[in-house]
């Protein structure tokens, strides 16, 4: 097998996705709760479950993608639909890489329940999705939008703490909001071909999806503005933290990754644009970061 098509078709570059893991450690380090070694190892175990999870569910999607994929100006270039992998590889390398999610899984532990079972659901929805789910209009954004709850869910099971109700809505809006951007991004570049590459974009029209977009990302807008302003957040990190000053932040990404889908520079792909493919909104994430940490860990207090 050719080494460089294995690594492309398990798709490394996806696995930024997986920072959402570590919101849970982000935000509870915050807030009084011992992080030592034992908490940072067992989140980083997660990610890495989820990191050979997800790319399981690339290889099994690929698989039954393989005929509509050859159609697509982009998915063409896939290792397994360009036929640098055979099909009988691509089922074996998803099964070593199954069973390495849940060596990583086991290992990460967790508390009050195991690591290993947000990773095993993460992977059974999403090979549903891969079969049938995502030919489903709606229901495959919001597949999309609980494998990232999962993630959140994961990381805060491997360091043994709750996952708050805020960050449970702003996760699920922002999810939503980007599988929906991929969808218009999908539907823009395909044109009038859309419905032959995927039946279900079809289903989806340029207006209908519009109006979602907005209506999600005011959602997360409020979401987390709600959050920063809370009595719960000021009982947490204390009536001084500055964590409303975030929100602009949020407004800005929120509105610069819209422009990106608007002018198809990207924005339909998340990943893309995480890794750095647009400089404003990468500076824009740092800095978000920034604040967050000067919030609240007080560096410098």
């Amino acid at each position: 097998m050719n080494l460089s098509a294995i690594i492309r078709a398990m798709r490394p570059h996806q696995w930024v996705k997986n920072v959402f893991v570590l919101a849970a450690i982000l935000f509870a380090g915050g807030q009084g709760v011992t992080i030592g070694t034992p908490q940072i190892v067992a989140t980083l175990l997660a990610i890495g479950a989820f990191c050979l999870g997800s790319s399981t569910i690339y290889l099994v999607n690929d698989i039954m993608d393989v005929e509509s994929d050859r159609k697509h100006p982009e998915k063409c270039k896939r290792p397994i639909a360009a036929g640098e992998l055979s099909i009988a590889s691509a089922w074996i390398l998803s099964a070593f890489t199954l069973c390495g999610s849940v060596l990583l899984a086991l290992a990460a532990k967790g508390s009050p329940i195991g690591v290993i079972w947000i990773v095993l659901a993460y992977v059974v929805m999403n090979f549903f999705y891969s079969i049938k789910l995502k030919h489903v209009v709606l229901v495959d954004a919001f597949c999309i939008a609980t494998g990232f709850l999962f993630r959140v869910q994961g990381g805060a099971l491997a360091i043994g703490v709750p996952v708050s109700h805020w960050l449970f809505l702003c996760t699920l809006f922002l999810s939503l909001f980007l599988a929906l951007c991929k969808r218009k991004a999908e539907t823009d570049l395909l044109g009038e071909g859309a419905g032959s590459h995927r039946k279900i974009l079809r289903e989806y029209n340029g207006a209908f999806l519009d109006q979602m977009q907005t209506l999600l990302a005011a959602c997360t807008v409020v979401a987390y503005t709600m959050y920063t302003v809370s009595d719960e957040t000021e009982a947490k990190f204390g009536e001084d933290h500055i964590l409303v000053w975030t929100v602009p932040f949020v407004v800005f990404g929120l509105g610069r990754y819209l422009l990106l889908v608007q002018t198809q520079k990207g924005g339909g792909s998340p990943t893309k644009v995480l890794l750095g493919g647009d400089l404003a909104f990468l500076l824009n994430g740092l800095g978000w970061l920034a604040v967050v940490v000067l919030s609240l860990y007080r560096p410098f207090g």
